[in-house]
């Protein structure tokens, strides 16, 4: 606790709060000949002090009660894919970036579903994984608990690769965005209690390696591949590329750079980005 407390102490200070001490070392640092005309930094300063005491006890319960919540559904928690419903703007921005409520369905096995509604910041990271249309938690069964693992979403969503290598077959496979066997294997990992963070070694537990290379296998061979082309005696007309699809996430940023050079008023900016939105 008392590491946490530092901790928020020195974030307040950083940001701002550092004014009050500088006061009082000022005040104190001059003698008394200069007292009688710094009352006011004095006073001041033993204000903007206590407020960052204060602000760090805040700061320093509101950690704990986090981080509490997220042991309890660490071990009572199941893993689910919640699905996005609704995305909508919010009139209030955090350094810069727009905050938007996004709207979630949870399907709990064996008890009845929630919908839930978050907010949070419409960085370009984010918006990718909102993308998908879904996103991963951990939710306590019997309550509306929850907490969204965004390591996990960014996995299922696709914005990162999920490799998995098996010695046996030789090969890397690669399954990127595919929800069903990813949440499978995370299922997986997590009733055997391994840690899903960065590259996993499973090799040391052949019970749960066998039962992820099975779904790995299952994956790959869901895959279709491509058919062999027979030779042709003439070489094919040239087909140009189709042109890439822009992201959600690619979309807003250049709608947020034509909104600060100017190119575009506020009322144009605000109508294509909710156009935008509703279109995920």
């Amino acid at each position: 606790m008392l590491g946490r407390y530092l901790k928020a102490q020195l974030t307040v200070l950083l940001f701002g709060g550092l004014v009050g001490p500088i006061f009082l070392i000022v005040y104190f640092a001059l003698g008394e000949m200069a007292r009688p005309y710094l009352g006011w930094m004095f006073w001041t300063g033993l204000f903007i002090t206590a407020g960052d005491v204060l602000a760090a006890l805040w700061l320093t319960n509101a950690g704990a009660k986090s981080a509490a919540r997220h042991e309890e559904l660490t071990q009572r928690g199941v893993l689910v894919l919640a699905a996005i419903t609704g995305i909508s703007d919010t009139s209030w921005f955090v350094n810069d970036q727009q905050m938007i409520k996004v709207s979630l369905h949870f399907d709990v096995p064996g008890h009845g579903g929630f919908d839930a509604q978050e907010t949070m910041a419409s960085s370009p990271a984010r918006m990718q994984i909102l993308n998908a249309h879904h996103l991963v938690a951990l939710v306590e069964p019997g309550t509306q608990k929850y907490e969204i693992d965004w390591n996990a979403s960014a996995l299922v969503a696709g914005v990162v690769p999920a490799q998995f290598t098996l010695a046996e077959d030789n090969k890397t496979y690669d399954l990127r965005g595919q929800a069903g066997p990813l949440m499978e294997i995370m299922q997986i990992l997590r009733a055997n209690n391994v840690p899903m963070n960065g590259t996993i070694d499973i090799r040391s537990n052949p019970a749960v390696r066998q039962q992820v290379m099975a779904v790995v296998r299952r994956a790959a061979a869901g895959q279709p591949v491509a058919p062999t082309a027979p030779p042709a005696a003439t070489p094919p007309a040239y087909v140009p590329p189709p042109m890439p699809q822009v992201s959600t996430a690619q979309r807003l940023q250049e709608l947020e750079t034509l909104r600060a050079t100017g190119a575009i008023t506020e009322a144009e900016y605000t109508a294509k980005r909710q156009q935008i939105l509703s279109e995920l």
